[in-house]
């Protein structure tokens, strides 16, 4: 029997499981899918094993991303671009790696949205961790013409800069009503706004007429950001979206089929989050 995990640390939020499992399931698939909760010093020597485990793959989450970059014996050119593993499965008796965070948010926007068109954008990214890079590659991909960055530290960004080029510029807050102004599509990507915790200081009132705002987190499925957006009468995409869609092509690798995203899916794990949010 094939089996497959996520790995984290801590795990226990993770719903992963439940996302694969429906899969395995649906396509009648003999495999399990479970959570690994294994501490930041074992992950390298984990991820490095699984080439000679009983898993033939997994999901990589925080902290883990750049560990898994390290410890794998291949990557592909996006996750080498990212520096960062989220997907690792096996082939010819080595632990490969990518990244699915980038296609998996553009699949969302794409299944929410199927006429936002991206060639040409204004994109503004909130953030410059992990998660933005991912998605900064794949919109710059995509065809978007800039993408500007709001994020606490400035060296963060020109670290961006760096890495993507020119089309990535610095917001700075006497220029950001400016840049919302101008703004194709807003994306939040730090843990601002997740339950329990701080919310995002932005003043979205100056934001383009029918700009698109996102937002990565999906706990709660409603983030305070989307909700003034939507009350402002933007188009909005929560993080849920994004969490299905990344999962896919691990599942492909690993299984040999490709999974779909379905309502019954989205419905499932929405249901679970809004329970664990009432515990």
């Amino acid at each position: 029997m094939k089996k497959a995990c996520v790995i984290g640390w801590p795990i226990e939020h993770s719903r992963s499981p439940l996302i694969h499992n429906y899969w395995l399931k649906k396509h009648g698939i003999d495999a399990t899918y479970e959570k690994q909760a294994i501490e930041p010093e074992n992950a390298a020597q984990f991820i490095a094993a699984l080439a000679v485990s009983e898993f033939v793959g997994c999901n990589v989450t925080i902290p883990h991303k750049e560990t898994a970059f390290q410890a794998v014996a291949e990557t592909d050119k996006i996750a080498g671009r990212l520096g960062a593993v989220n997907t690792v499965y096996v082939r010819n008796g080595k632990a490969c790696g990518t990244n699915t965070d980038g296609e998996g948010f553009i699949a969302s926007l794409h299944h929410a949205y199927p006429a936002f068109g991206l060639k040409n954008k204004a994109a503004i990214i909130i953030g410059a961790g992990g998660a933005a890079k991912a998605i900064i590659g794949a919109l710059i991909d995509a065809g978007v013409a800039r993408i500007g960055i709001i994020n606490r530290t400035r060296a963060r960004i020109l670290d961006l800069q760096a890495q993507f080029g020119s089309q990535i510029i610095e917001i700075n807050e006497t220029a950001a009503n400016d840049a919302l102004a101008a703004c194709d599509l807003l994306v939040n990507t730090t843990s601002l706004g997740m339950e329990g915790g701080t919310e995002i200081a932005l003043d979205i009132q100056h934001l383009k007429r029918n700009a698109l705002v996102a937002d990565i987190i999906y706990v709660p499925l409603e983030t305070a950001l989307l909700a003034k957006a939507k009350q402002l009468g933007h188009p909005v995409l929560g993080g849920l979206g994004m969490l299905l869609h990344q999962a896919v092509r691990g599942f492909e690798l690993w299984f040999g089929v490709k999974p779909e995203v379905t309502e019954e899916l989205h419905d499932l794990v929405a249901a679970d989050v809004q329970k664990a949010s009432k515990q």
